[in-house]
């Protein structure tokens, strides 16, 4: 009994056994078995039929012991300075009983970053570093400080061109910005919180950028930022943006942060545009600019209204809502509706890389334009102006017939002494619109239109181009009290001479 028993289990178990066996190896070929979730087949991601290699660690080494030689830390002083109140509702009542209101500037100090670019002392910095101030001097890598003297500034791009007395310098070789890509390794190279030389590193998070910040220097304000998460901080302006060949790929300028110090983004001017600006201030003083002509609008600005109408869904370009009658793009054949899809064969999808391509080129330059016009491309050849309507050279002294008066623009010294960021100098009202219609008088320090700002010619042009045949332009007399305005009415602001 006990050994059928035993032969009855032992056969039991080595049938179970064989059954499991089986149900293991085939069940996924069984019809009874397609309920059972079947195993998804896994491959690795990669480019075509090969996979991603990775090349490596980056090494900065070389890059930055190459950049650090050739960036400068810059100290600048402002003297302290009596202002004059300039408020014609105040001068009337205060002056009456007590005299010109009077106020004392404290003496300024500030510090920023600077690259060497020629071996014989020009040095690349930011605007806002050297504005405005009364003493620069520079400080080497190896420790040596000397006196340094400002050559140019374009408020604009928020660069500016200074130079010290020496030779033989380590300088810095440009790149080409428009090789950076997304991603990229890069460094930053300046004298954050007056600290030696300091190198972080970061990639580029974003290309041409617009944040705003340089329309609080200039109308004609020129953004096409490179953003990197590169740590940046007070200080840093005005230092080297570096590939990891030791090339200058832009100018750090500016951090976004609700405290003032670095939160992750920093932003640097192409070295494209560095390079024309740089040269430009060297050659003549002040920069060349050249314009197309055209007012531009792209999606990031449009309303929703407009992008529905425009069509900015489905075309990838700047849309040409205004075009200038003496600008070259007219000539050239655009029309308002026109959607610009390339300058000189590079793709601008926005309004800051159309101005950061257009930036690079100078008054009498032909750039190549694509453009679409009902769903279809053409190409054109635009030649550039100036604000002026014209391709004649303007230097920084320059003296220009402007609504028949001849003017000039404040010099650095003048700015310093009549404590105002900038305007523009009557030199003779002439015969012309001012000259019939007004009583201005010889030394008329222009410093708005219609309550616009204005410190330079540029600006003053483009003013009296917007406004109309309705003109406010207000100002001072060096040396006398109070705010003085002249009106002309029925005249053509456009009206250059």
């Amino acid at each position: 009994m006990k050994t059928k028993f035993l032969t009855v289990v032992l056969t039991a178990t080595a049938t179970s056994l064989l059954t499991f066996f089986l149900v293991a190896r085939y069940s996924r070929d069984f019809p009874a078995f397609a309920g059972q979730e079947k195993q998804v087949p896994v491959n690795y991601v990669a480019l075509g039929d090969k996979p991603i290699v990775s090349s490596g660690p980056v090494d900065f080494q070389a890059a930055a012991e190459a950049s650090v030689k050739a960036v400068v830390h810059i100290r600048t002083k402002t003297k302290p300075r009596t202002v004059i109140a300039q408020d014609p509702f105040m001068d009337d009542i205060w002056g009456g009983m007590f005299g010109p209101r009077q106020y004392t500037l404290p003496p300024q100090l500030g510090s920023g970053s600077g690259v060497i670019i020629s071996p014989d002392g020009y040095i690349i910095t930011n605007n806002h570093v050297v504005a405005g101030a009364d003493e620069l001097t520079v400080t080497f890598n190896d420790r040596y400080t000397t006196n340094a003297k400002v050559i140019g500034t374009d408020p604009s791009t928020d660069l500016a061109l200074v130079k010290v007395d020496a030779k033989n310098l380590p300088f810095m070789e440009f790149g080409n910005s428009d090789n950076v890509h997304l991603g990229q390794w890069v460094l930053a190279v300046g004298y954050p919180f007056s600290l030696d030389a300091t190198v972080t590193a970061g990639i580029v998070s974003a290309k041409g950028r617009s944040i705003g910040i340089n329309s609080t220097q200039s109308r004609n304000a020129i953004e096409s930022f490179i953003q990197t998460d590169a740590a940046v901080n007070p200080g840093n302006s005005g230092g080297a943006l570096v590939n990891t060949a030791g090339q200058l790929i832009g100018i750090n300028s500016a951090i976004a942060s609700p405290n003032g110090t670095y939160t992750g983004y920093s932003y640097a001017i192409p070295s494209n545009i560095v390079s024309k600006v740089a040269s430009d201030l060297r050659t003549y003083g002040k920069v060349q600019r050249g314009y197309l002509g055209v007012a531009p609008l792209d999606a990031k600005n449009a309303t929703q209204e407009q992008i529905r109408s425009l069509g900015f869904d489905h075309i990838n370009g700047v849309y040409v809502q205004g075009l200038s009658d003496n600008g070259g793009a007219r000539a050239a054949g655009l029309r308002v509706g026109d959607f610009i899809t390339q300058i000189a064969g590079v793709p601008v999808g926005s309004v800051p890389e159309l101005l950061g391509q257009v930036a690079r080129y100078a008054p009498g330059d032909h750039v190549d334009v694509t453009y679409s016009r009902n769903g279809k491309l053409y190409n054109t050849t635009v030649e550039l102006k100036n604000l002026a309507g014209n391709t004649q050279i303007i230097k920084a002294d320059a003296e220009t017939k402007i609504l028949g008066a001849l003017m000039r623009p404040l010099s650095n010294q003048e700015r310093r002494s009549y404590s105002v960021k900038g305007g523009v100098v009557v030199l003779d009202p002439g015969s012309g619109t001012i000259g019939q219609m007004t009583s201005m008088k010889k030394n008329f320090v222009i410093t708005a239109v219609n309550s616009q700002n204005i410190t330079s010619l540029e600006e003053l042009q483009q003013a009296l181009a917007a406004a109309g045949n309705q003109i406010q332009i207000s100002g001072f007399y060096p040396g006398y009290r109070g705010m003085y305005y002249y009106s002309i009415n029925g005249a053509d602001g456009t009206e250059m001479q």
